[in-house]
């Protein structure tokens, strides 16, 4: 058998006592679920989380010490967009549902799928082209498995899956006839994954209808769901599959110890637009302004939530916005054990632009933030949504700034805060802690987000591979890390550490990040100049003081992105761009030889080395404190060097 781990069992123990010693109570694994490894035939050539492949990377990801794994948004995605931020918001993505367990009689769902099935499946699996057409492959080959799946079922009906696909339908019915039948409809309308052509009809509006179509709406959902009860109900068996083997993953990893945190995507779905539309404004799309990260800005195209629905319009309690946000956090925290927030300036201050312009990057570009626009000429639209008065905005600064709004009071943070609080609020509710929910600020944080976390001792996200070593007050600096925030090299949307460290070298800026880091790792200055000389000289070196400043800066929760822990080069998503290689880096089968190959030549996340060195940035005072601790890491960082 393969080997399973390259770790020792005393590894996980090793690491926990190590992380205890510098103050870290968050150490979190980040893969999405197309990178997961497979087994042989296991898979058609996409990455799930519930495969046999994936439960044993998650044990190594278990031994390595971590506490937590964080995935991508899970929502189904298109055959001709695989971005998970693109996915739906309710319904879960088919493509995860592992086909191996399903041939199993003697598992949860019995012998749904045949042994000769999947054989051929996999044998169809292309060897070569692109990541489009391996995409597309996995798409049509998932299809037609879970076709035979269903064949079996209605065939079989076994007993005991037949109640609980039928309990799983009562408690989930609303979302799912709704999704439901955007597949029946664009099936009529042979418009796969979209619903524009049809926009402007009574099916366009099946969810929104007019009010004088409102009756009209409810006998032709009755109709559907009579006349196509064969399809709604295949689509829910999909839904239940994967829902109950996502529910098998959290009962594993929970009794291992390690969390699993879910994202929370801002954006929408065209199915979801389609099911709520009538959510949303009519003539404004949410986009990203210009940052340091893309300076032209990016027109996402996501509807927006319409401010005059978030309450009841006598304000006595919660309107469809705030009813539409508890369902979807309802499900959302029963699934995971907390979220990461995606962009939540989109629930706080959303850059909005005017849609359907001929020039998106222009029209984002020109935008204004929601609620902090009372008075601007070319968009007197907003000013009914102002929450701040003229006097409070900074002229002198660009709109998209983060100092645009110069102050606030407690009244008007609280109405910034209502979409953000009933994620809050939601989880407090479920009992999550608060450092189990995290909010992904990067580059910019305006003043009117920084208040609404500050009342929940939020911190931000810091992706120290983007600090400006000329800034010492840039955000990006580990020395600015604030305990509550979340320290990381790098995320699903930059460069592998590896491949940086590459370019550093031949762009010659290898010294540059080697003085800083031996500023940050080694506190006396005797000794500093000839440390930042051989970081200078050995990239992997450098490399694992990279991971090492992570853990030396006061932040408590660190997260690592698999291509990272791993070694990798190669980039997962390039944002803002339309590659068919984004979202397709996947962790191949022998990824343990692999990471154990690496290693060796310094080239993978060797753990306890950058945990003895972060401790060691302490000074002497923590040498002595930690020396037997020290000696320990020590010597299974030489163990894993050397691949004994």
């Amino acid at each position: 058998m393969e080997l399973l781990s390259p770790l020792p069992d005393s590894h996980r123990s090793l690491v926990t006592e190590a992380l205890e010693a510098l103050g870290v109570t968050r150490w979190v694994l980040s893969i999405h679920d197309p990178s997961f490894p497979g087994l042989p035939g296991e898979d058609l050539g996409r990455g799930s989380p519930y495969s046999e492949g994936a439960a044993r990377f998650l044990a190594f990801a278990r031994d390595l010490g971590f506490t937590g794994i964080q995935l991508g948004p899970q929502g189904q995605t298109t055959s001709h967009n695989p971005s998970p931020y693109d996915g739906t918001l309710f319904s879960r993505n088919t493509l995860n549902v592992a086909l191996a367990p399903l041939m199993d009689p003697q598992g949860p769902w019995g012998a749904l799928l045949s042994s000769d099935t999947l054989a051929r499946l996999a044998s169809e699996v292309p060897t070569d082209g692109g990541p489009e057409a391996r995409y597309q492959s996995a798409c049509r080959g998932q299809a037609l498995a879970l076709q035979a799946a269903w064949d079996t079922f209605r065939r079989t009906r076994e007993p005991g899956l037949v109640q609980r696909f039928e309990d799983f339908r009562v408690e989930h019915r609303e979302w799912l006839e709704r999704d439901a039948l955007f597949d029946v409809l664009a099936t009529r309308h042979h418009t796969p994954d979209d619903w524009r052509g049809w926009a402007d009809s009574l099916e366009g509006r099946l969810f929104a209808p007019r009010p004088e179509e409102v009756t009209l709406a409810e006998a032709r959902i009755r109709e559907l769901l009579s006349v196509e009860a064969e399809a709604v109900e295949q689509y829910a068996f999909r839904q239940f599959l994967v829902h109950e083997q996502h529910g098998l993953l959290r009962e594993r990893v929970g009794a291992w110890g390690l969390k699993l945190y879910g994202d929370l995507q801002i954006g929408f779905s065209p199915r979801d637009t389609w099911a709520r539309q009538g959510l949303f404004l009519r003539d404004y799309l949410m986009g990203a302004p210009p940052s340091r990260t893309n300076p032209e800005g990016q027109p996402w195209n996501y509807p927006v939530l319409d401010p005059a629905q978030y309450v009841a319009p006598d304000g006595s309690g919660p309107g469809p916005v705030l009813r539409y946000m508890d369902s979807r956090l309802g499900k959302m925290l029963s699934e995971y054990d907390g979220l990461r927030i995606d962009h939540p300036h989109g629930l706080v201050c959303p850059w909005v632009y005017r849609g359907g312009s001929a020039d998106p990057i222009r029209a984002v570009q020109g935008g204004a933030r929601l609620f902090s626009s009372p008075d601007l000429p070319d968009h007197p639209e907003l000013a009914r949504y102002a929450i701040v008065a003229p006097e409070q905005l900074d002229r002198l600064v660009s709109r998209h700034a983060d100092g645009w709004v110069k102050w606030l009071t407690e009244e008007q943070v609280g109405r910034y805060a209502i979409l953000f609080d009933s994620v809050v609020r939601t989880a407090r509710e479920r009992g999550r802690a608060r450092e189990d929910v995290l909010c992904e600020v990067l580059s910019t944080l305006p003043h009117e987000l920084s208040r609404v976390m500050a009342r929940d001792g939020l911190g931000r996200f810091r992706v120290t591979q983007k600090a400006d070593l000329q800034n010492p007050a840039d955000v990006y600096r580990s020395e600015n890390v604030a305990p509550e925030d979340w320290v990381m090299v790098g995320n699903h949307d930059t460069k592998s550490l590896w491949r940086l460290v590459s370019e550093w070298q031949w762009k010659h800026a290898l010294r540059a990040q080697a003085d800083y880091l031996a500023w940050r790792l080694h506190p006396e200055v005797e000794g500093r100049e000839d440390f930042a000389r051989e970081l200078a000289r050995d990239p992997g070196l450098l490399a694992q003081a990279k991971f090492a400043d992570l853990f030396a800066s006061r932040a408590r929760s660190v997260m690592v992105f698999f291509a990272d822990l791993l070694g990798m080069p190669d980039t997962y998503n390039a944002p803002g761009s339309v590659d068919a290689r984004n979202w397709s880096l996947r962790i191949p089968r022998d990824w343990a030889a692999q990471y154990q190959q690496r290693l060796r030549a310094g080239a993978a996340l060797n753990l306890p080395r950058v945990l003895a060195m972060a401790l060691r940035a302490g000074g002497a005072e923590s040498g002595a404190r930690h020396a037997e601790l020290l000696t320990r890491l020590d010597a299974a960082a030489a163990r894993l060097r050397s691949g004994t």
